[in-house]
Order: C-alpha cells, then sequence, then structure tokens
C-alpha cells in the first residue's frame, strides 16, 4: 500500500464521517413530522438505492451484476450491514440524544479489532489497538459517562446491537473480492435493505403529506429546541449526502485503509454528529465535546499512523534483497 494510497483511504474515510454525521439530526425532523423511526429508515434506504441502482444502470451496468456464488454475500451485507445498522441507530436515537448513541454505535472499532485477532487470526498491531482504545476513551468524554444520567435501558440495548451489525460492515468492506463493484454492493445493499425492512415500516402506511410540511426536531433536553426545516430538504439530504455519498466513500476508504483503521476514522461521525446536532436539533454541545473530539481525532490518527508504518516495516522485510556492488565501487553508481 503506497503512501498515496493510505493518504487517499484517510480523506475518504473522513469525507464519510461528515456525511454520515448528518443522518441522525435529518432523521429526527422526519420524526418530528409523524414518521416512525423504521419508516424513517425505509424511506431513507428505498429512496438510495433506487437512486444509485436507477444511475449505475445507466453510466456503469456492469458494477450491478451479482455473480450467484456472490448472492449470500449480498443479502448478508443488506441485513447486516444496511438495514441493522440504519433501523437500530435510527431505533436508539428516539430513546437517546444522538451522540450517545453514536458512542455505542462507535464501541464497533474495539470489535472489529477483537474479531481480526481472535477469529481472523490477524495480528492488526499495538497501534490499531491503542487507537481503538484511545478512540472509545474520547467518545467517554464527548458523552459525559461520569454525569449522573438516567439512559433508557432499550436505548442502549439497541445501540449496542447498532454497534455489532456496524462492526459487520466494515469488516465487510475490507473482505469481498475483486469479482464485486463497490458501487453495486453498495446500491444492491441499500435496495435489499429497503425491502428487508418492508414488513417492519409497512411503506403503505407512512404518512407521505409529512413531506409537504415543515419541523423542528423534538428537544430531548428542556429549553432546547431545533431549526425548522422542510421535511422534504431533510430527507432529500439525508439520502443523497448522508447515505448515498457516505456508504461510496465509506467502502472505498475500508478498501484503502483496513477494516480496524477505516472504523477507528469513523469514530470522528461522533464530533461530527455532535456538531449537526447542536447547530440543526438544537442539543448541546460543551467543553468536554470538544475535549473528547481531539481524543478520539487522536485516536484515529494514531490508529492510522501505526498501520501505515506496520505496512511500511513488512514491505521491507518482503522486498528482495538488493545485490551488494562491486568492490571498488559505490553502491548504486556504475
Amino acid at each position: 500500500m503506497t503512501g498515496a494510497t493510505r493518504h487517499a483511504g484517510l480523506a475518504l474515510a473522513l469525507g464519510s464521517s461528515g456525511c454520515f454525521a448528518f443522518s441522525g439530526p435529518m432523521a429526527k425532523y422526519l420524526v418530528a413530522a409523524g414518521l416512525t423511526p423504521f419508516e424513517t429508515v425505509w424511506a431513507r434506504m428505498a429512496g438510495a438505492g433506487l437512486l444509485l441502482v436507477a444511475v449505475l444502470a445507466v453510466v456503469r451496468p456492469a458494477a450491478l451484476r451479482i455473480r450467484r456464488a456472490r448472492l449470500p454475500f449480498f443479502a448478508l451485507y443488506a441485513v447486516m450491514a444496511v438495514a441493522g445498522v440504519q433501523s437500530l441507530y435510527f431505533a436508539a436515537i428516539t430513546r437517546l440524544p444522538v451522540g450517545i448513541a453514536l458512542l455505542l454505535v462507535y464501541l464497533a472499532p474495539v470489535l472489529v479489532v477483537a474479531w481480526v485477532r481472535l477469529v481472523r487470526r490477524g495480528r492488526p498491531g499495538r497501534g490499531a489497538y491503542a487507537g481503538a482504545v484511545v478512540a472509545i476513551a474520547g467518545l467517554a468524554v464527548v458523552a459525559e459517562v461520569w454525569q449522573e444520567v438516567r439512559l433508557d435501558a432499550l436505548g442502549l440495548l439497541l445501540g449496542l446491537l447498532a454497534a455489532a451489525c456496524s462492526a459487520g460492515y466494515f469488516l465487510m468492506n475490507d473482505g469481498f473480492g475483486d469479482d464485486v463493484h463497490p458501487l453495486g454492493l453498495v446500491a444492491w445493499g441499500m435496495t435489499g435493505a429497503a425491502v428487508v425492512l418492508i414488513p417492519f415500516a409497512r411503506p403503505w402506511d407512512i404518512p407521505w403529506t409529512a413531506f409537504t410540511t415543515s419541523a423542528a426536531p423534538a428537544p430531548l433536553v428542556p429549553g432546547a429546541g431545533g431549526h425548522p426545516l422542510p421535511v422534504l430538504a431533510a430527507y432529500l439530504w439525508m439520502v443523497l449526502v448522508a447515505t448515498v455519498i457516505g456508504y461510496v466513500l465509506g467502502v472505498h476508504a475500508v478498501r484503502r485503509l483496513s477494516a480496524a483503521v477505516g472504523a477507528t476514522v469513523a469514530s470522528l461521525e461522533v464530533i461530527a454528529g455532535a456538531l449537526a446536532a447542536w447547530a440543526l436539533a438544537g442539543e448541546t454541545l460543551g467543553a468536554f465535546q470538544i475535549v473528547g473530539g481531539l481524543v478520539v481525532l487522536s485516536g484515529a490518527l494514531l490508529a492510522r499512523t501505526a498501520t501505515a508504518a506496520r505496512t511500511a516495516t513488512t514491505a521491507r522485510a518482503a522486498a528482495p534483497a538488493r545485490p551488494s556492488a562491486p568492490a571498488g565501487s559505490e553502491a548504486g553508481l556504475p
């Protein structure tokens, strides 16, 4: 892996985190307008999936081809990596603040490192372990876990289940071969997720007139309040930016980094999500969120830098030894 590839992967991961950060705040506008969490996530997946399939069918139809042997992989990706993460997270944010829900979801880096070490028998490197731990510590600071806050038990369970599905998302993005096109994987994953969620979302009962109104997220803290937005505008932003662009960038990022590093860098979504929730939904952002964000960033950079150094060391060890220079001459000179 070259330095340019690693830098590109880091940039893609950061961009993906920034896009995904809007999913929670924008979803709250749809919920405030009368949609349930499952209806919201279904509308998001259906809109994004159909949009991406339609675009690829015109500009790159080969990306949509699936080998029969790969159908189980695509089905698991749709159920776990897309439907599972999104529906469980959206359900969690109705019972928890966005920052707390994201803290739980981004336990995923620890789960990914544990899976790589215990199941794949890989060696992520000390930097990956340290980066994951530092990132989780930063998330704890963001959430101010030492406060005597009564958190909803069901919300906590939903967040933890979302973390397990999120870990599967990063591991699957890291594990597919060259016979799977990343854009096709995202397109069919979102479309498949929409199909899986039909019995739960019951789209025929969605109050479609809500998309013609404006709404403001209900405050979780007394005295706080969000800014009103047209629900359709919030929905389109959620589909285009927080879903299509976010997933496409995320898949390409993990392919250039690794599951462990990609998951750790993606933890920055917590900070971006908290900022978006503060700006749009009126949720507070204090000194601990800023300090915790810097700690999360440090963990992400530690994991990325340590993995880059490990990759370079492995490449040097695998490189063939240079032939020794003839006597009486300087190495590298004729």
